[in-house]
């Protein structure tokens, strides 16, 4: 356990007492296939089907030669195989190059020409030697994929090898049986999209809930937020979000803030990454689980750390009411290179604090509520004063005056004008088109809420399906971390191997789904 003032031990070992038991499902490929290169497919690569698996158990493979299966569907979990020799006893160690693969482009492209700015080494591929022949291996990596490629390196020349079997042990902290089905009233294509969020969520849900799966693997408290509210209407594994929530407060940094993603292993420690927006999600993330869970013993022992996020935040206000936005603070929102944060920022402080006011209420702290509601009156007429253009009625952010959509989006879900003026102010987003536009699912998330906000449900079922809809249509099996339908190549990373495809703030149409159109 890392040394800290900022570490609270009894905080931390009560998550981890509340670590789950992973379910496992045994889970065969269904299919040989070849990825071949298509300049008419996603990232330019579609996939051929070329065999059964039995045809593969009954084949022998020299040094060089290799194959592909499909697992039919995403998973998470661990690979097995059974290997024997074929024309000769084996009299050496055999080599195995293996190459695991969430989308057909990871299969098909060279792991050596990746030129992307994450570490190359959360590419999944391994080199395996295995020296007793014929034997069953399990690897003890846990991997991401769909498909897996096999290519042999070199066995002995008077022997060949065959897979008598393959089969992967998917993992999962959620009960998929627990998830109630959806009216027969609810459209086939939203079934489909339910379908794909659920998946997703259940391979994100592990002994935490993962923002990826594939790469990165931590806790961040944005998708932990997003992935929460999706369990409440699914799995409703509350034991899961507690736990996570005990880690964030137990893993605090040095002033006090709730960090923005914590390590699970080898032992629970904070990231040194702070987000002013994310820090915030602390509070709305105890708030929605007690209104889900009705835990007060939860409520009561971690509104002290939601409090202190409040306090924390109001102290980068400047003398207007504003959150100053300098080279000295981060936010995340979006990825979006030139997006600007600050009007998004003193939304989502709004946004918090009105949340805290509510679990100052259910705890009967009539005194910090009142409080807390002179502050959220400070801090609206301040961006009403200031971040508001009186000519467009847009909100505008920084000294740039950006009036981008996720300012808009997050004004809006910050209440900081009536109802009736949040759907005008929405329905002239869409008339003018800012060009500093939503550029990930967790954006579109946000976008979608606020018009559902505002009492614009078709606008939020049209804008669902166009976005979640067409990634379905792309071919996602679990949907992505990533996805611009004007830009389908598009990564923050710098290529498309090291994007996640399966991604935990991609999985709320599951609950638009089930909580307002079943």
């Amino acid at each position: 356990m890392i040394q800290s003032s900022y570490v609270d031990k009894s905080f931390v070992e009560k998550a981890e007492r509340l670590t789950p038991t992973l379910h496992e499902r045994r889970v065969e490929p269904v299919r040989t296939i070849e990825v071949e290169a298509d300049s008419t497919s996603l990232h330019g690569w579609k996939v051929r089907e070329t065999g059964s698996i039995e045809a593969l158990r009954r084949r022998a493979l020299s040094k060089g030669e290799s194959f592909v299966v499909d697992f039919g569907d995403h998973q998470v979990g661990y690979l097995t195989f059974k290997i024997r020799s074929e024309e000769a006893r084996a009299d050496s160690p055999v080599r195995l190059k293996l190459i695991f693969g969430e989308m057909p482009v990871e299969i098909g492209e060279d792991f050596d020409t990746y030129d992307g700015w994450l570490d190359r080494s959360w590419l999944q591929d391994e080199i395996v030697n295995l020296d007793l022949v014929p034997g069953t291996y399990t690897l003890p990596r846990r991997y991401s994929f769909r498909y897996l490629k096999v290519e042999v390196l070199t066995p002995a020349r008077k022997f060949k090898v065959a897979f008598d079997e393959l089969y992967a042990t998917s993992v999962s902290s959620a009960d998929l049986a627990a998830v109630k089905g959806l009216p027969d009233s609810v459209p086939e294509d939203l079934r489909e999209i339910d379908r794909i969020a659920v998946r997703t969520l259940q391979d994100c849900m592990q002994t935490v809930f993962e923002d990826g799966p594939k790469r990165d693997r931590r806790l961040w408290i944005g998708d932990l937020r997003l992935q929460a509210l999706v369990n409440y209407e699914t799995f409703r594994n509350m034991e899961l979000v507690k736990r996570c929530l005990y880690l964030f407060a137990g893993l605090r940094l040095p002033g006090g803030q709730v960090c923005a993603c914590v390590y699970e292993k080898p032992e629970p420690s904070a990231d040194d990454i702070y987000l002013y927006d994310y820090s915030l999600f602390f509070i709305a993330t105890l708030h929605d689980y007690y209104e889900a869970s009705q835990d007060r013993e939860t409520l009561v022992e971690l509104w002290p750390v939601a409090s202190e996020q409040v306090r924390l935040a109001l102290e980068r206000l400047d003398e207007r009411g504003i959150v100053k936005d300098d080279p000295s603070w981060y936010c995340f929102t979006d990825w979006h290179d030139d997006l600007n944060k600050q009007a998004s920022a003193q939304a989502v402080l709004i946004y918090g604090m009105k949340r805290a006011v509510v679990i100052a209420q259910r705890l009967g702290d009539e005194a910090e509520a009142e409080r807390l509601k002179g502050e959220i009156e400070r801090v609206t007429a301040a961006a009403l004063k200031h971040l508001r253009n009186p000519e467009t009625g847009f909100f505008e952010s920084g000294d740039v005056r950006q009036a981008s959509w996720a300012s808009q989006i997050w004004m809006v879900l910050a209440g900081v004008l009536p109802r009736e003026e949040n759907a005008a102010l929405l329905d002239r987003l869409f008339e003018e088109n800012p060009e500093v536009r939503p550029m990930t699912p967790y954006m579109f998330h946000h976008l979608i809420e606020a018009l559902l906000e505002s009492g614009r449900a078709e606008k939020a079922l049209e804008q669902m399906r166009a976005y979640w809809g067409e990634m379905a249509r792309d071919g996602a099996d679990t949907f992505w971390e990533v996805y611009n339908p004007s830009d389908k190549n598009n990564s923050p990373y710098g290529s498309n191997l090291i994007n996640s495809y399966c991604h935990a703030w991609s999985c709320t149409p599951a609950y638009f789904i089930r909580k307002y159109f079943a």
